[in-house]
């Protein structure tokens, strides 16, 4: 064998793969963390791993002694934050697909955006509740789509997306990104700014940032109470980037400000949790990622690139220890 499934979820490869088994002709056997850990010497001559959501965490140990021909790790998903570093110590190349995944993370934040700028929820909630006065008062406070700014905080993959997609609609960026280059900001038409700033300053702020110590916790009170009035927070990135007890202290303070949550932390929310019972918080259960058939997507742009890859053409996805600093 020299190409194999490895997912500890069976079922997200015949998902995520359904479309392509045919062009992999590998079967359709997918092994499992313990297969592997259960009997070693059978994976001696693996050379190439696919995989998607479920690829297994494992040591540094358990790479070389499982896998010691192992060149590649293809993951047809986003983040490798779990299990990429180990494989890279070990010489291993990891490839994501990432700017798959982040297809549909873009297309429902401008969605969002452009929602939230219209005053859709406030406006659909006062309705809902027969107070239609409230709603001919309530247009005359939200901008609409033209000449507005929105705020992006992490502007990779997805926030950058984003910032080109809203060129369309003739709305202006600020961008919070310490590691965002001027270069970067001009080439994306992309105002940089401080993090209070660009609450200060924005109607919409949608956050990206790359999941990882630093950025636990980075979005509180501090952030939120400078929200402008009848401003929107929409968060696809991950729940652990904001206090969550200081956005319901605003939400409850500001009923003028809307929060749309497609992460929390953890997922779902608790029992109970005052994100469920806020009228201005709209939750979704982590659906801005890749879902049924746009999960087939991800499957092509690896599978183009262990293509791109056997044939010694450049690649385009390869992801390095470097780049999980500032990944999501």
């Amino acid at each position: 064998m020299k190409s194999i499934f490895l997912c500890n979820k069976k079922s997200n490869v015949e998902k995520v793969y359904a479309d392509s088994f045919d062009k992999l002709n590998i079967g359709k056997k997918v092994y499992t963390y313990t297969d592997v850990i259960a009997e070693p010497d059978a994976f001696a001559e693996v050379e190439y791993v696919f995989s998607t959501w479920g690829m297994p965490a494992m040591s540094e140990e358990e790479i070389k002694r499982c896998f010691p021909n192992l060149k590649c790790v293809f993951y047809a998903a986003g983040s490798v934050q779990a299990f990429a570093r180990p494989f890279l110590h070990c010489g291993v190349k990891v490839f994501s697909a990432w700017a798959a995944n982040a297809v549909p993370v873009v297309e429902y934040t401008l969605a969002q955006i452009i929602l939230a700028n219209k005053g859709f929820f406030a406006h659909s909630r006062e309705m809902k509740k027969g107070n239609r006065e409230a709603g001919k008062v309530m247009k005359a406070s939200y901008p609409g789509n033209y000449g507005e700014y929105v705020g992006i905080i992490g502007v990779g993959m997805i926030g950058s997306q984003v910032a080109e997609r809203l060129k369309d609609y003739k709305l202006g960026v600020l961008a919070f990104d310490p590691f965002l280059s001027d270069e970067r900001a001009a080439a994306l038409g992309i105002e940089k700014c401080s993090l209070s700033e660009l609450f200060e300053r924005c109607r919409v702020v949608t956050n990206h940032m790359a999941n990882n110590e630093q950025t636990k916790g980075m979005l509180d009170y501090s952030c939120f109470s400078r929200m402008l009035p009848y401003s929107t927070f929409i968060n696809t990135g991950r729940g652990a980037q904001v206090v969550e007890p200081d956005l319901v202290k605003l939400l409850e303070e500001r009923p003028d400000v809307t929060a749309i949550l497609d992460v929390t932390y953890p997922e779902p929310p608790a029992e109970g949790h005052a994100f469920y019972s806020l009228p201005n918080c709209f939750l979704t259960p982590h659906i801005a990622g890749s879902l049924e058939s746009e999960t087939h997507r991800m499957a092509e742009y690896i599978i183009e690139e262990y293509e791109r890859f056997i044939s010694g053409e450049p690649c385009l996805y390869e992801v390095s220890e470097k780049m999980l600093e500032t990944m999501a």
